[in-house]
């Protein structure tokens, strides 16, 4: 797998926006809050579509944006779209399911890199309600939940990078690959992307000739906390990596007395918990960020095919003396 090293990219500034379930649970440093599913619209799309616009309005008021990079679950970004179609700024639609924030950062990153642009918005977004809708069934429904299922997370995350020096710097990335182990179940994503997680840490370690003690943590994406037990498992069954530096983002976002089974899912969770939590910790120095994604087509799963998975790591230098 491709590790691809950055000279001159810089996290600036960042802004999110997180529903009622998660301004309940464990992080409240979010921007903004909103106060009922439909955010004041007539449709669960409509919201997601206005959370996004306001994340890129707050952050082009004091920002200069090159380009926007980005994805969210929505079919063909749809909402992503409508959001963007009055902002007069290229775009880059991608797709990794839940590791589109890193894969948006590692393309992004590439541009500053080779000096084509000297900025970017990278934006991701997620709706619980607009998910279940498009990948499972509608809430209203009624289905009921397996224990380790996971919740996707009510969120719209913004995050401005440069090549202006800030303490936050985007310092390498690995581009993960496909991996499928068989595994049918819509409910069981941690399981779908434990083993995608651990393919990527593994060629990231080797490509940089580093080990777990380099880093503070690693900090993955949305595996839940069933997800994160079969990392851990992986990695020392398949890799020989023994660690206790892992930490689930999704894991941390609830709270267990809000009852959301293996904690949250969706893109945003990575982004949402690093931004909002993780990134003030002062004695942060070296991260890994692995985004994890289950590719699942709704179309393909009805039709009996397994689901596959990537996850996509970025790893982050903190120098607060810069």
């Amino acid at each position: 797998m491709i590790t691809l090293k950055f000279n001159n990219s810089y996290i600036k500034t960042w802004y999110s926006i997180a529903g009622q379930d998660e301004q309940n649970g464990n992080i409240k440093n979010a921007n903004e809050y909103i106060n009922d599913c439909y955010y004041g619209e007539k449709t669960l799309e409509d919201a997601e579509i206005k959370m996004q616009t306001n994340v890129i309005q707050n952050l082009k008021k004091d920002n200069k944006i090159d380009i926007i990079v980005g994805g969210n679950l929505s079919n063909q970004l749809g909402t992503m779209n409508i959001a963007l179609r009055d902002i007069n700024t290229s775009f880059l639609g991608l797709y990794s399911a839940c590791a589109t924030f890193t894969e948006s950062a590692i393309v992004a990153s590439s541009l500053i890199q080779n000096k084509e642009i000297k900025s970017a918005l990278l934006l991701t977004n997620s709706h619980a309600l607009t998910s279940e809708k498009q990948f499972r069934f509608p809430i209203e429904y009624g289905s009921l939940k397996n224990c380790y299922t996971t919740s996707t997370i009510t969120a719209s995350v913004g995050v401005v990078i440069s090549n202006t020096k800030t303490p936050y710097k985007i310092s390498s990335a690995t581009i993960g690959g496909v991996v499928d182990y068989g595994i049918k179940d819509v409910a069981n994503m941690g399981a779908i992307m434990a083993p995608a997680a651990a393919l990527v840490i593994k060629e990231h370690l080797f490509n940089t000739n580093t080990t777990m003690d380099d880093y503070d943590y690693i900090l993955t994406g949305d595996l839940g906390t069933v997800g994160i037990t079969l990392l851990q498992s992986v990695l020392k069954d398949d890799y020989g990596i023994v660690t206790n530096k892992i930490i689930d983002a999704g894991a941390t976002i609830y709270k267990k007395s809000q009852n959301k089974y293996c904690g949250g899912s969706g893109p945003t969770c990575l982004p949402f918990a690093f931004f909002n939590r993780f990134i003030e910790d002062k004695k942060l120095k070296r991260v890994l960020l692995v985004a994890t994604g289950a590719l699942h087509n709704p179309t393909l799963v009805n039709q009996k095919n397994s689901i596959p998975s990537i996850a996509h790591l970025i790893e982050i230098e903190v120098n607060h003396d810069n």
